[in-house]
């Protein structure tokens, strides 16, 4: 067994690593840039080397740099992680040639499936089923176009060298492919430092639907199940489960029996992922094979039992598998919710700045019997960066079924406390509460089907509109006993607090309600209908984020003060709140409504981030739709269009520019 591990990754993956590495007794290396100096995986590493400037390009997919790093430490096995240089065939034959292992496959398989082109190849020749397409490279924009009308819109532009949803368009018509085309090869540059773009048919109603397999040394390869990872926004997973409510057990054998043929096709080792694309009718076909740990193996490792960072790291030790086929067992179901950092409220564009609140749900075995888990790279007063990926957090939650699953993390998402950056944890709140969700009727187009304007949040019927109501009621009343009791100690003739509030939930109208206190819970009488509930929770002044218990059911709501109300926030629901007396509930509806400025003449930037590219200058006609500039954040581009027809008055930026969210970028007559 391996002496000391040095993890080539940063953030969450690499605490991953870390954690079974010392479980094992490992020791374990830490590399860090500039911008990762404070990082959470630094902390808990046993040693951390420092490997250059923020920009991953500078530090953490050099490979002289990290070898360097290995040098330094004594190292004997480095572990990749995902991305950067995970699947790079030049980095594992360069820690071949220092006499390091590699955690992870043959440099033969990664590149064989590294290249996504290759690779459908390989597949084809292994009888694995794939889609149609063109799998030759391909010059320019107008060869681009001419290749998907032959094969017929829609269609898939992809890198070659590609992944995680980057280098990766669809195009439904000429226009599209051509634009498509050259953003999935500036991507591609940027993020892989390969350009080399291949086109294949888009498949309608489709399901992601991947295998996990696992190989050793000696020839043995298994299949651990599947994994749906349908719910995607711009081709990028953003909530997954193990195993699929769509599969059946004929369609998952042939769907792991053909993982397994192509891996063994390719001399596989260590962990991967052979990924499909399946109809609606169970047809499947080959998408891609990722020749790495994935993102969501936690979901596998739930309802196998098996740690699959501990397999990679025996496997490449040159140990046996310790089980067969048959050995593996599918218990429960697993279900992982991508915390990211980006406003979905702003079409889930990034967002970075300081962790001011970090509070992730209790991990482990619950009272009811789900289990959770959260793989985290980063801590309260942390920072999240310009520079990489804005995953914060992979939340997990398992149960007996799926049913069990989805609830246990609708719970959990409402237990986390995020503050001080742009989130989806109420995304992903919206998504667990879904009807089609909850039935398993999934395709990747999901979110742009039920969000086709872009998520505004949930807005609560009556009866959650009810229960924050009586939630507002409950804080306001201890609000207001509180402020008793401190003016009684403070003066000879303290006030008394009323029974009667009106609560107004912004979108939501009004409640007349009588709040008293009862047999130790308050109850809470509404007017219009003469319906009460009945309201309990440890909530005092100045926390934010309590249970409370109302009409009898538990729920776990994040409380927060807000101009003279309380911002409630619950199910993906984001609710201000103010309870005032009736009087002076009156006098506010004679109030005017203040109005937001008028942007409509400005482009703002959305998101903080670097210009790319401006494609019009002052005096220019503009049409609705028609790009105007491109900002590039976090690995991927922005482009930046018209909302309506237009003559551009002035330019305030030039590529290269670095913008703050919401500064001003040209302006319009």
């Amino acid at each position: 067994m391996f002496k000391k591990i040095l993890i080539a990754n940063r953030g969450e993956i690499a605490c991953r690593v870390i954690k079974t590495a010392s479980r094992l007794g490992i020791a374990t290396v830490a590399v860090y840039s500039d911008a990762d100096r404070d990082a959470l995986h630094v902390k808990i590493a046993d040693e951390a080397v420092h490997i250059g400037p923020a920009p991953s390009s500078q530090s953490y997919i050099v490979i002289d740099r990290i070898i360097e790093a290995i040098r330094q430490t004594g190292a004997d096995a480095v572990h990749p992680g995902y991305g950067f240089l995970s699947e790079n065939a030049k980095f594992a034959e360069a820690l071949e040639k220092e006499g390091v292992a590699f955690i992870g496959p043959p440099v033969g398989a990664i590149e064989a499936m590294g290249d996504k082109i290759t690779s459908k190849k390989l597949a084809a020749e292994a009888r694995v089923n794939t889609v149609p397409g063109h799998m030759d490279l391909i010059a320019d924009a107008d060869e681009a176009v001419k290749i998907s009308s032959s094969i017929g819109y829609p269609v898939m532009i992809k890198a070659s060298a590609g992944g995680g949803g980057k280098g990766m368009r669809i195009a439904w018509n000429d226009a599209e492919a051509r634009e498509g085309f050259q953003s999935s090869k500036n991507e591609a540059k940027s993020s892989f430092g390969d350009d080399r773009i291949f086109i294949e048919k888009f498949v309608t109603q489709p399901r992601h639907i991947e295998i996990q397999v696992l190989g050793d040394k000696h020839g043995n390869t298994i299949y651990l199940g599947e994994r749906e990872c349908s719910i995607q926004r711009r081709n990028q997973k953003v909530v997954e489960e193990a195993p699929s409510p769509f599969l059946d057990e004929a369609t998952r054998k042939a769907m792991g029996e053909q993982a397994v043929a192509l891996s063994k096709a390719v001399g596989y080792h260590s962990a991967g992922t052979v990924e499909f694309i399946v109809d609606g009718e169970r047809n499947f076909y080959f998408l891609e094979m990722n020749t790495r740990l994935q993102v969501e193996h936690p979901v596998t490792e739930l309802i196998t039992g098996i740690d699959l960072v501990e397999e990679m790291i025996r496997v490449a030790a040159g140990e046996k598998l310790q089980i067969a086929q048959d050995d593996v067992t599918l218990d429960g179901w697993a279900i992982e919710s991508r915390l990211y950092a980006e406003d979905p409220y702003r079409n889930f564009l990034p967002s970075i700045g300081r962790l001011t609140r970090y509070r992730p749900p209790e991990e482990g075995t619950q009272d009811n019997g789900t289990v959770i888990r959260n793989d985290t790279g980063v801590f309260e007063g942390g920072e999240i960066s310009m520079y990489y990926d804005p995953m914060i957090a992979k939340l997990c939650a398992w149960g007996q079924t799926r049913e069990d699953a989805v609830r246990a993390m609708s719970g959990a998402l409402d237990d986390f406390e995020v503050e001080g950056i742009g989130h989806n944890l109420p995304f992903l709140s919206a998504v667990m509460e879904h009807p089609r969700f909850k039935a398993g009727r999934l395709t990747t187009a999901f979110i742009a089907e039920e969000w086709p304007e872009g998520f505004a949040g949930v807005t609560p019927d009556d009866g959650e509109a009810r229960t924050l109501a009586a939630v507002a009621a409950f804080v306001n009343l201890r609000t207001q006993k509180r402020n008793v009791l401190i003016s009684g100690t403070l003066a000879n003739h303290p006030r008394h607090v009323g029974r009667d509030w009106v609560v107004k939930l912004n979108g939501s109208g009004e409640f007349a309600v009588n709040v008293r206190d009862e047999g130790g819970k308050t109850q809470v009488a509404f007017v219009d209908d003469d319906s009460s509930l009945a309201v309990a929770s440890d909530w005092l002044p100045g926390r934010s984020h309590a249970h409370f218990t109302v009409g009898g059911r538990r729920i776990g709501v994040k409380v927060q003060p807000a101009n003279s109300g309380w911002r409630l926030r619950w199910r993906g629901i984001d609710a201000k709140a103010h309870v005032r007396s009736p009087r002076v509930a009156e006098l506010t509806r004679l109030m005017p409504e203040k109005l937001p400025p008028d942007t409509s003449k400005m482009l703002l930037c959305p998101m903080p981030g670097v210009v790319t590219a401006i494609a019009v200058a002052a005096g220019d006609e503009v049409q609705e739709g028609q790009a105007l500039a491109t900002v590039e954040a976090m690995k991927m581009e922005n482009v930046l269009r018209a909302e309506r027809r237009g003559v551009v008055k002035s330019v305030a930026v030039e590529p290269g520019s670095s913008l703050a969210v919401d500064e001003l970028i040209m302006e319009f007559e």
